[in-house]
């Protein structure tokens, strides 16, 4: 089958990179996957081509893809059905030897007059083939070959270098470390305000070092997925708290995207602006958004600000309707509009681990969150979206690996729960948390608040000791950036 060049879309941008130490990678929409090792660079070529050809699948037409490898770089068009076509590739140019350039001069005959010496030319010195792996470096050529400079006169300027003071570079007049403030909170920090400096408690200084870690900048656009497979475990309120957090103390800014495959609930649990557009409103717009020209306030015509929280909210499709589904391009070009606009998108997600735009949304996904509430069919249903991902391998292995388990006690729970009923419940999220801390990065628990249940959730709502579990849940997500 045969296609003409134009008529594949360069969307998304795919790159192919072998490199000359083994390594190969193939990096889609800007999203890095590495490629199983192999032992030819044929292999290596192989592997990476069938990730190509997955991604044409996903895609369901043929994609563009430029190659990199030691033998020299191109374009190639890869259909679904595993058949590829070379667009154009431009062989790197072979090395010569060091040697095949200072070849000794050709010697004049003694009997030759000299106004008119005879010169028989050499013949040209072969240009030794490039190796196919590694290739020949200047730096790897046999010693004789090198034309190494003679020792001796860096010898001697080593020798007559005067004896001088130590460097000023090597040292400093700065304090290394930090000053420890005194204590704000509890009985030490009273004390402090009566005029008697405290060190601050071991928890404040946790609470702190949490601050810290969720405050920082990092260097490019971050996404986070927050997925369970199952319904009514707590996917939204996580979305909702890691957003408000994230934004309030770092001042990145930060959208939390509805990516239910229909239609998400997040837009119902938040404060909607003076308009009704939605995800699909910004794909239709996205040529205008992403054009070099375009103001970075237009964005506010397609999210809905959350005036406390210092966050925006783009909204999943609410048509009467709900027949669209979101397809795995849209979620590419949504998010490259994003990700334009913002540091940090936190995405919502739908119960299917199957769909084009849940699977799509993994391919973009730096960090991974899994909510659970304590009961045990939504810590199965954790359990399962965590194997499905593990079994897939490459960047979705990673991510199950190095996900942040978030475990709510029961929003089942009822405000007049006292007692053993209580304890149960407490029990029972400590008995799930346990059950994840071997096979991820870190576990948090958040205990049970009803500003989370219903209605719009706020930050300042929450009772003091769920903003606090809910801090460190961010410092562990950020950990992850």
């Amino acid at each position: 089958m045969s296609t003409t060049p134009t008529e594949v879309l360069a969307f998304p941008n795919i790159k192919a990179i072998i490199s000359d130490n083994g390594t190969a990678e193939v990096i889609v929409a800007g999203n890095s996957r590495v490629v199983p090792a192999g032992e030819t660079l044929q292999d290596l070529r192989d592997n990476a081509l069938a990730l190509v050809v997955a991604e044409a699948r996903t895609l369901q037409r043929p994609v563009r893809v430029r190659i990199e490898d030691p033998e020299g770089h191109g374009e190639l068009i890869v259909h679904p059905d595993g058949n590829v076509e070379s667009v154009s590739y431009e062989p790197r140019p072979a090395r010569r030897r060091t040697g095949a350039s200072t070849a000794a001069a050709p010697k004049v005959s003694d009997t030759a007059p000299a106004a008119a010496p005879v010169v028989k030319p050499e013949p040209a010195q072969p240009v030794v083939e490039r190796q196919p792996w590694p290739p020949l470096a200047v730096d790897t050529l046999p010693a004789e070959e090198a034309a190494p400079a003679s020792e001796a006169p860096q010898e001697a300027v080593e020798a007559d270098a005067p004896v001088t003071r130590r460097s000023l570079k090597e040292t400093s007049f700065l304090v290394s470390a930090p000053v420890l403030e005194p204590a704000t909170q509890g009985w030490r920090g009273t004390l402090t305000r009566l005029g008697f400096r405290m060190d601050p408690s071991a928890e404040e200084l946790s609470e702190r070092e949490d601050i810290r870690t969720v405050s920082q900048h990092w260097p490019g656009p971050r996404t986070i997925a927050v997925v369970n497979r199952k319904g009514g475990a707590n996917k939204t309120p996580t979305v909702v708290m890691l957003s408000a957090i994230l934004a309030r103390y770092s001042g990145a800014a930060t959208v939390a995207w509805d990516n239910n495959e229909s239609q998400g609930t997040l837009g119902w649990r938040t404060e909607k602006g003076a308009h009704d557009r939605s995800v699909l409103d910004l794909i239709d717009s996205s040529t205008e958004l992403l054009s070099p020209s375009t103001n970075a306030a237009e964005i506010a015509k397609f999210v809905h600000h959350q005036t406390a929280d210092k966050f925006d909210v783009l909204r999943s499709d609410e048509n009467e309707e709900g027949d669209h589904e979101v397809t795995a391009e849209e979620v590419d070009i949504a998010h490259q509009v994003l990700t334009r606009y913002y540091r940090l998108v936190i995405m919502d997600s739908g119960n299917t681990a199957r769909a084009a735009n849940w699977r799509r949304m993994i391919d973009h996904t730096n960090q991974l969150v899994v909510p659970v509430t304590a009961i045990e069919d939504r810590a199965e249903a954790a359990r399962l979206t965590l194997q499905t991902l593990e079994s897939r391998g490459g960047h979705d292995a990673e991510l199950a690996r190095n996900a942040v388990v978030i475990v709510s006690e029961s929003t089942d729970a009822k405000r007049s729960m006292t007692g053993d009923a209580l304890k149960r419940a407490k029990a029972e999220a400590q008995r799930i948390a346990d059950g994840f801390e071997p096979f991820v990065r870190a576990v948090v628990r958040i205990p049970y608040d009803p500003a989370l249940v219903n209605g719009p959730i706020r930050y300042e709502a929450l009772q003091p000791a769920t903003q606090r579990a809910w801090l460190a849940a961010a410092a562990a997500v950020a950990k992850g950036f």
